[in-house]
């Protein structure tokens, strides 16, 4: 065991029930050993909210450190141990362009519901909540977009433009009733006459994970090598990639999907590479689990055991002496929270 390792364990067993640690399944495994939950955003979203721990550590991007944030009590505090752990698709829709976007398309006259993924900011689930929008995971886009087309004449969904396309896909909405925004010039470019056609209003945005590594030739390269495997992709992954796949869907169903598998299968998964190699390790042996392509997550790998050791050390002290952490929880401004907890709660209540 590392000296990180020995004084995370030591620090845990100190606090006890006070700290809770979370961790993303694309988290390294120096780092999940550590979590008491694991999961994708869709389950540590549900736990989160049913904590009581005085300490939560969230070890994944620095938007699942604000969700949670938005879901604990005031007196609990959301630390992480790497703050500058960002996500470049959450960047891609900065909180004052998507308002300026979302005033735009209010002009066409359509009642518009906002839907986004949750790989954005607080800022942008203000937004969304205070326009009777909610939230999605990758888990639940089909029924989030259900729900919201429900609920208006048309969909704004962002800011990932593949899972966005991939599940009208499912849905079967006709190419003709989609559109895929030109928010350049602060969003004047969109033209309300043209909105008022459409059912979903898609933000150009995407992760560069899945979107740009995965790849229709390396799905055929591996029908070649092995004709009897199953493929199966993040609905990150762009639309072409997923349609020549076998199975789409997120981390929690690639993991089910593998666990089902029957013994001497083979499969190929789309998704990031902490994930895939800590299911090929599960099942060495009794099935062939291979990475489509080795994609790693540079954002998730901030976080390490080394920074655990080192906040959760930081935490123990302030603990002992009643006094403030070193370490800023993660919080949001008031101002944004009271909407931005909506979007979240709209999302966990329809999805119970």
């Amino acid at each position: 065991m590392s000296n990180a390792a020995q004084r995370i364990e030591e620090i845990r067993g100190a606090l006890g029930s006070d700290l809770v640690i979370l961790g993303h399944h694309y988290q390294h495994d120096s780092v999940i050993q550590h979590c008491d939950l694991t999961g994708d955003s869709l389950e540590l979203a549900r736990k989160v909210a049913n904590l009581s721990a005085r300490y939560i550590v969230f070890c994944g991007v620095f938007f699942m450190g604000e969700a949670a944030a938005l879901l604990v009590e005031p007196e609990q505090k959301v630390f992480m141990p790497d703050r500058t752990a960002s996500c470049t698709m959450s960047e891609m829709a900065p909180g004052p362009l998507v308002g300026n976007v979302m005033d735009w398309l209010k002009s066409s006259g359509k009642t518009i519901i906002p839907l986004t993924y949750v790989n954005s900011s607080a800022a942008v689930k203000g937004i969304v909540g205070a326009n009777g929008g909610a939230t999605c995971t990758s888990a639940n886009a089909e029924i989030m977009l259900q729900w919201c087309m429900g609920r208006g004449d048309a969909v704004f969904f962002l800011p990932d433009k593949n899972l966005a396309l991939n599940t009208a896909n499912t849905l079967a909405l006709p190419d003709s009733l989609r559109m895929v925004l030109d928010i350049r010039k602060g969003g004047s470019n969109i033209q309300p006459d043209v909105v008022r056609e459409k059912q979903l209003l898609i933000w150009p945005g995407c992760c560069s994970i899945h979107a740009a590594r995965f790849k229709v030739r390396q799905i055929e390269e591996a029908r070649v090598k092995h004709p009897d495997c199953t493929v199966i992709v993040h609905p990150e992954c762009t639309p072409e990639v997923v349609q020549a796949s076998d199975v789409s869907g997120s981390t929690s169903t690639i993991i089910r999907y593998c666990e089902d598998a029957p013994a001497g299968a083979t499969i190929y998964i789309g998704t990031e590479i902490n994930l895939v190699e800590r299911l090929v390790q599960r099942y060495a042996g009794e099935k062939n689990i291979v990475p489509l392509a080795h994609s790693a997550c540079q954002n998730m790998a901030k976080n390490t055991e080394d920074k655990l050791a080192d906040l959760l050390a930081d935490i123990a002290e302030a603990h002992e002496k009643g006094t403030p952490t070193k370490a800023e929880p993660v919080t949001v401004d008031p101002g944004t929270a009271a909407n931005a907890r909506s979007s979240l709660e709209r999302m966990l209540e329809a999805c119970a």
